[in-house]
């Protein structure tokens, strides 16, 4: 039986099937059934560093409640115009081993959820982290005796994968947080943070990047899974928009560009809170999610079309959209499995970007390498071309630093080639109808490398998006490479819709319906109720 996230009557998340692995109760929707509660972990890895710091403030006039665990199971709320949480590095009384099986890595969370769904397929209980990239992990609880990890490796590995690897580290210590009211020291796993007004000012200082922001709601912090902390914020969604929309598409575009920012928004929002069950969240705050930076950002344009869109979702079937958008597209939208691994959604399709006849992808097909560097070359036209500095460029890489980039990518996975010396060249071995990238062939005095989709993003720096082709660059001596140009078009992954285009299209009049059903053909726009499913998981490939 397929698992489902539905919002029930009364806002609160109802699981089908087995659907614990994904969103635990602690997660569940709650509030009002159009504008549920989300948590959103704003620092991630609080206690990576000995020096991290995490100082909350009151606004003028307000105190801050904060709630602390006993020892005695008791909880005890203590008041304060602020507080600094701050690490102790506590020694173990011994080492102490921290050990899982890495079953693949990803650069997305959607590639990871496939891989999870395939690993489940086999009878593998699986989990979804992200301790830097996305990963697939044994079920920990599952797997909790050394041999039965080991057993499960040798495995995997003998039945043909060769993503699986024993990640394993020995702790002699480990980060607490703690803070100092009325004289006592507090060193606690857990506390949550509230105010009378509701906003809270945060000023973090994690892993040497210092960030000052205000947030609506409440504050909790909480234990992850990678040994450190999450500084997590419950915050009623359409409060969330305020401080996601003005980020992510600008305060400036006209009235349609930021309602369908706002739609896309909630939409993907409340799809996706299955992502960090791991760890107890929802959301993250940053570009693997969505761009959250609390109230700072606010404006009066965005929150208008905050408000003139409330509750509406964009759906396929009486279910979210998977309402995924980038930047630019580079002249055509990508089909979902172009990008990720996964089945495809059938509202996300390849769109030639342009209000024109720009391009008749029926007869010139972009999987043709002909084909596709006409396309790259065509400058005009197109819904971007006049909005972006990415519709077209040219990024070149010396060999140096194409080597360095490969052996970190590859050390990350644990690949057997990742001790290689040189890359010989790199060649473009598979492309989709829509122009992307599907493999890159890489190739090494040690063997050859196959990096697929968005994975290419991660193993080299250079291109903006997959939509690319590669050039040799020559040493003067024209035989010795220096390194290479990839030469392409957009900005991100490229899949649904063009934030770019969409300036486009609002500025010549389309409204946002409009531009919604261009980019995501099919769908329909419904206020949330409990009618509509909020995810249901794709059947692996």
């Amino acid at each position: 039986m397929k698992k489902t996230a539905t919002l029930a009557l009364g806002g609160v998340l109802t699981c089908g099937v087995g659907l614990g692995l994904f969103v635990k109760p602690q997660q569940a929707v709650s509030q009002s059934q159009n504008n549920p509660e989300l948590q959103i972990g704003i620092v991630q890895r609080f206690g990576t560093q000995p020096d991290d710091t995490i100082t909350l403030q009151a606004q003028p006039g307000d105190r801050l409640s904060v709630k602390v665990l006993m020892g005695d199971g008791q909880t005890q709320t203590l008041t304060t115009d602020n507080l600094k949480l701050e690490i102790n590095m506590q020694k173990l009384p011994e080492p102490k081993l921290r050990e899982k099986v890495v079953l693949s890595t990803h650069r997305s969370f959607e590639s990871a959820e496939d891989s999870a769904n395939y690993w489940r397929s086999r009878g593998i209980p699986v989990e979804v982290a992200q301790p830097e990239f996305w990963q697939v992990w044994a079920k920990r609880d599952v797997y909790k005796d050394r041999v039965v990890r080991k057993l499960l490796l040798q495995t995997a590995q003998q039945q043909g994968s060769q993503t699986a690897f024993l990640d394993s580290e020995t702790v002699t210590e480990q980060p607490r947080p703690s803070f100092t009211l009325n004289g006592f020291r507090y060193t606690r796993d857990r506390v949550e943070i509230s105010s009378e007004q509701g906003v809270i000012q945060v000023n973090a200082n994690v892993r040497g990047d210092t960030t000052r922001r205000l947030y609506a709601g409440s504050l909790r912090l909480q234990p992850n899974a990678y040994g450190t902390f999450t500084l997590v914020n419950q915050v009623p969604t359409e409060t969330y928009l305020r401080g996601v929309v003005p980020y992510e598409i600008g305060t400036r575009a006209a009235a349609p560009a930021l309602e369908v920012q706002a739609i896309l928004a909630r939409t993907y929002a409340l799809r996706n809170l299955r992502r960090f069950a791991i760890d107890n969240y929802q959301l993250c705050a940053t570009t693997q999610c969505q761009v959250y930076y609390g109230l700072n950002g606010a404006a009066s344009s965005t929150d208008r079309a905050i408000a003139k869109t409330r509750s509406l979702v964009l759906t396929y079937k009486d279910e979210l959209v998977d309402a995924v958008y980038s930047s630019s597209t580079g002249g055509i939208t990508a089909p979902f499995n172009d990008v990720w691994h996964g089945p495809n959604r059938p509202y996300l399709r390849a769109v030639v970007d342009s209000v024109r006849n720009t391009w008749d992808l029926s007869r010139n097909s972009l999987a043709d390498e002909a084909n596709f560097r006409r396309f790259i070359q065509q400058r005009q036209g197109f819904n971007e071309d006049r909005q972006s500095n990415y519709f077209r460029w040219r990024q070149e890489s010396s060999l140096s630093d194409l080597n360095r980039e490969l052996r970190q990518y590859l050390s990350a996975k644990k690949h057997p080639l990742a001790d290689f010396q040189t890359i010989q060249r790199l060649d473009v071995t598979k492309r989709s109808p829509a122009g992307r990238v599907l493999q890159l062939t890489v190739k090494t005095d040690k063997g050859q490398v196959n990096i697929e989709k968005d994975e290419i993003r991660i193993a080299f720096d250079a291109p903006n998006s997959t939509l690319f082709y590669v050039e040799p660059v020559f040493q003067s001596d024209r035989k010795s490479l220096k390194g290479v140009a990839f030469v392409g078009g957009g900005l991100g992954h490229g899949v649904g819709l063009s934030q770019t285009g969409t300036y486009h299209l609002s500025n010549i009049g389309w409204s946002s319906d409009r531009i919604l059903q261009f980019y995501y053909p099919g769908t329909q726009l419904q206020p949330l109720d409990g009618s509509i499913t909020l995810w249901r998981e794709p059947t692996a490939q």
